[in-house]
């Protein structure tokens, strides 16, 4: 083998490996100090560009947790109200319920009419003070929101909160029906005549299809009265006389036919009537129509109003309430679905960008003892130079 000076082919050699294995060495310390094996693009351009889309969701489902998270606590907030407006409309019910006895005397259900007023303006103060985040929740005005629940554009559960207060629950001006006497007749029957009340019909009108039967089935002779029209068309009757004999009657004035027959118009019918007649109560309707501002158990028919009122006003309350649950239960089961992909996803992200420690450390390792190989064969290839002097002495 030639010896040269000008080029110490042995040493540039051991110089190049030298240089390669600590650029190497350079790269194994970086990952390990920093624990990713992809810290620039130039590690692994495909890997950074899957890694960082990764991470985009990732940190886009731990926010959409924490977004869920907020909603339930703002569900837990008007629910937590709603359950006092509860309370309350059970306690008026419970008021209510007391009042439309008529046990009480007026000033009794004064004092239950200023306690109902005092718990209907707590209604609502409720709505109008419940807060989350200075949104108000109760009083209408939290409709058409959206709980953003995912990483990617138009995610969202949506959530509405209707209005609770007195007069949306229907305990202000609410009209109401005061209850009317409701009149019914069971079969009349006199002298072997059956007549059914027709309730389509007048009184009057009754009356004359009455004593037309009666005409009809040969009733004419009563024992002790007998219905008759006289010519004013007013219904009379006689004692001990037939019905022909009233007929032949009619032509004969009013006044002269009751002195001759001493007899009171309509009495028998009027007796008739009332033997049959059967009264009821309907509460809540077909009487005059009553407004009332706020509840009040003023007297028997206003506290039947208000105890509907307000079992009513419970039933919307309830029906807010459980809507409400149900969208808590919704994001209860978003947030741990949020969490478990977040978490499956963080994982393929790390096996994509993270150091494998024990490994890097292995490689990291090798080239610390190659670059002190690289050293001592670079320190051996310029001793190599150091004969061609031993030539010149």
């Amino acid at each position: 083998m030639a010896m040269v000076v000008q080029h110490n082919l042995t040493a540039m050699n051991s110089n190049r490996q030298l240089g390669v294995i600590t650029s190497a060495q350079s790269k194994s310390s970086e990952k390990l100090s920093s624990g990713y094996r992809i810290n620039r693009a130039a590690d692994d351009a495909a890997g950074l560009k899957i890694s960082e889309k990764m991470r985009s969701q990732i940190r886009g489902l731990n926010k959409a947790s924490a977004n869920a998270q907020d909603g339930i606590s703002l569900i837990q907030t008007a629910e937590g109200a709603l359950n006092e407006a509860h309370s309350i409309l059970q306690r008026m019910h419970e008021l209510a319920v007391q009042g439309a006895n008529d046990t009480n005397q007026d000033i009794d259900r004064e004092a239950i009419d200023e306690e109902l007023a005092a718990l209907t303006e707590e209604l609502d103060r409720i709505s109008e003070t419940t807060q989350f985040n200075k949104q108000n929740l109760l009083d209408g005005t939290f409709t058409n929101k959206n709980l953003h629940v995912g990483a990617n554009a138009n995610q969202k559960i949506s959530i509405k909160i209707d209005n609770m207060d007195a007069a949306a629950l229907g305990l202000k001006n609410f009209t109401y029906f005061k209850g009317a006497e409701t009149v019914s007749y069971s079969k009349i029957t006199y002298m072997g005549v059956e007549y059914n009340y027709d309730p389509s019909l007048s009184e009057t009108a009754n009356m004359n299809a009455f004593v037309s039967l009666a005409k009809d089935k040969g009733a004419e002779a009563f024992t002790d009265r007998m219905i008759g029209i006289n010519s004013n068309g007013g219904y009379v009757l006689a004692s001990g006389t037939s019905y022909a004999t009233m007929s032949a009657a009619q032509s004969i004035g009013p006044s002269l036919l009751a002195s001759q027959y001493g007899s009171v118009a309509g009495a028998k019918w009027d007796e008739l009537l009332s033997n049959a007649k059967k009264t009821g109560m309907t509460v809540g309707g077909f009487g005059d129509s009553v407004t009332f501002t706020s509840p009040t158990v003023a007297d028997y028919d206003k506290a039947n109003a208000t105890l509907q009122a307000v079992q009513a006003a419970i039933n919307v309350v309830s029906t807010q309430r459980s809507a409400l649950g149900a969208i808590q239960n919704r994001l209860e089961h978003t947030v741990a679905n949020l969490d478990n992909v977040a978490e499956n996803t963080q994982a393929a992200e790390s096996r994509i960008r993270d150091t494998d420690m024990a490994s890097e450390m292995v490689e990291y390792s090798k080239n610390q003892i190659l670059a002190q190989a690289g050293q001592a064969m670079l320190a051996q290839g310029n001793q190599a130079t150091q004969g061609v002097l031993s030539l010149l002495q």
